[in-house]
């Protein structure tokens, strides 16, 4: 925790954070902080940015702030869902699967390879085509796409973590598999988990805007991101702005979530806490003991 507090003084990555808090808040209290009904429309058709609507109106006189902060509170949670299902399901299948032998270690691993077998969106649209649009049906989808590369990671972990000493003593003294299993091999794998899921969080808020934009996520009027761009799309020439608000704040929040993901790999990955002005003191101290060395040598020749 203290290294990524440490992380957090790059201004690139307190930025990004920095935008994730207030993101959340508007959307946690959005119908607070919206001032009109996200889908109650007026006669102010396409108005431009002004006092009482800060980012101007859509084509139903819908006010876009209060559309944009709504889409967040929906796109958010459907994000967080699918990525808390995908972490739950593939932690689970890895660890069983790494952790047994024979037929169970053969179906657990098969059964990611067929997802894997199909393209991202390819298994989206198929999923949400059969069982119909809707936040939940995102995140049951997504959370089962997402769900194989956790499970890979975990899967690959516990082939590592299992043949060392602590673990093998754990199974000898009788310790049950479950217990083994989440209180010695599981806090062991938290560190690349935690790295999956924050780029969890970006793919699929990318995935969940792009089914809503082609009409299979978020069912309209109900406001969302990917819905707002196709709109803007539509108006482009007429009201560029819609487009431009709708897409920037997917392309913001995708990087935040990338950001933050790469700091997060850093404070967890001890070989690159190392910071740069640590190395030329290595050196430093390195150099009169081979320099002595040097010296020796000669002397003895």
């Amino acid at each position: 925790m203290s290294a990524f507090l440490r992380e957090l003084r790059s201004p690139g990555v307190l930025i990004a954070a920095v935008f994730l808090a207030v993101l959340v808040l508007l959307a946690v209290f959005a119908p607070l902080m919206a001032p009109y009904d996200p889908v109650g429309q007026s006669p102010e058709r396409l108005a431009s940015p002004s006092g009482a609507h800060l980012l101007g109106t859509d084509q139903f006189g819908r006010d876009v702030f209060s559309r944009l902060i709504h889409g967040a509170r929906i796109d958010l949670l459907v994000s967080f869902g699918a990525a808390a299902l995908a972490a739950a399901l593939g932690v689970t299948i890895g660890l069983i699967g790494g952790s047994s032998r024979g037929i169970v270690n053969l179906l657990s691993m098969r059964s990611i390879e067929v997802i894997l077998a199909f393209p991202p969106i390819v298994f989206a649209l198929m999923i949400v085509t059969m069982v119909g649009p809707g936040p939940l049906t995102l995140i049951v989808t997504m959370g089962i796409l997402f769900a194989p590369a956790f499970a890979r990671i975990v899967y690959g972990e516990v082939l590592t973590l299992k043949n060392l000493e602590y673990v093998q003593a754990s199974t000898v003294i009788g310790t049950p598999r479950p217990r083994i299993l989440s209180r010695v091999i599981l806090p062991g794998v938290m560190a690349p988990v935690l790295v999956q899921l924050s780029l969890t969080l970006a793919a699929s808020l990318l995935l969940s805007s792009g089914l809503s934009f082609l009409g299979l996520g978020v069912v309209p009027p109900a406001p969302s991101w990917g819905g707002m761009i196709a709109e803007g799309q539509a108006l482009m020439t007429r009201s560029p702005l819609l487009l431009f608000v709708a897409g920037g704040i997917v392309v913001a929040t995708v990087l935040a979530f990338s950001v933050l993901a790469d700091a997060l790999e850093r404070s967890l990955d001890p070989r690159r806490r190392r910071s740069r002005r640590d190395r030329p003191v290595a050196f430093a101290r390195t150099e009169p003991i081979q320099t002595a060395r040097v010296t020796i040598g000669r002397k003895l020749r």
